[in-house]
């Protein structure tokens, strides 16, 4: 996938096709030894991929696509995550005009400010034919410091609906799962529960902190 920042590959997983040829199980394989070096992140991008996934397992929302570690790959080490047979032409800036998709981006929005993400572009919102939005590209999540920027402001400041802070309540009262804790140092997992805490305390979506909100570019 030439496009991406990072060595990004789209495979098959296993050797079952369909009638015509083609494989049943897809998945988007990010290899740790294809990262591009960054100040500011760790190298092994690809275990937050995996985080993101188990953070929303946790939560009980289903917004990010399965995604594991792979030692036995082609490339190495890195993450696999099942492909979303998406309408490509879809991305948040035109999920944004159907209102039928609002309560999940706002779910997304919450999730962001959870998992910190530095990273939400729009073309990572992906609508899948069941009418599903999944989200994906978290490589740039959990950092221990303040690094939220999103192409989701929409409802910034606005009040989070009560059913999504009760399963944000129940990550706070658990702690970490082990199969998140796993992908994260200590002082970034702290940094997850304090997020959480703070969603909590004042029960709405963030307000932009920085005076670099958004990513570019910005689908």
């Amino acid at each position: 996938m030439p496009w991406s920042s990072n060595g990004t590959f789209l495979c098959s997983v296993g050797e079952a096709v369909d009638d015509a040829g083609t494989p049943q199980l897809a998945a988007i394989y990010k290899p740790l030894r294809a990262e591009r070096p960054l100040w500011d992140f760790p190298g092994g991008l690809y275990r937050r991929e995996v985080a993101a996934y188990e953070l929303a397992a946790q939560l009980g929302w289903q917004l990010v696509p399965e995604t594991v570690e792979r030692e036995d790959a082609p490339l190495g080490v890195g993450s696999l995550q099942r492909f979303v047979p998406a309408d490509f032409e879809q991305h948040y800036f035109t999920l944004l005009e159907d209102s039928r998709h609002h309560a999940s981006l706002r779910r997304m929005a919450a999730f962001d400010a959870l998992a910190n993400n530095a990273d939400r572009k729009g073309g990572h919102c992906l609508l899948d034919a069941e009418g599903r939005i999944w989200g994906i590209d978290h490589g740039l999540c959990f950092h221990a410091e303040p690094k939220l920027r999103t192409v989701i402001w929409d409802w910034a400041g606005e009040r989070i609906d009560d059913a999504l802070l009760d399963d944000v309540a129940r990550l706070v009262d658990a702690g970490p799962s082990d199969a998140l804790a796993r992908w994260l140092d200590a002082e970034e997992l702290d940094a997850l529960v304090h997020r959480a805490e703070r969603l909590l305390r004042r029960r709405r979506l963030p307000q932009p902190q920085s005076d670099r909100p958004y990513p570019w570019p910005l689908v």
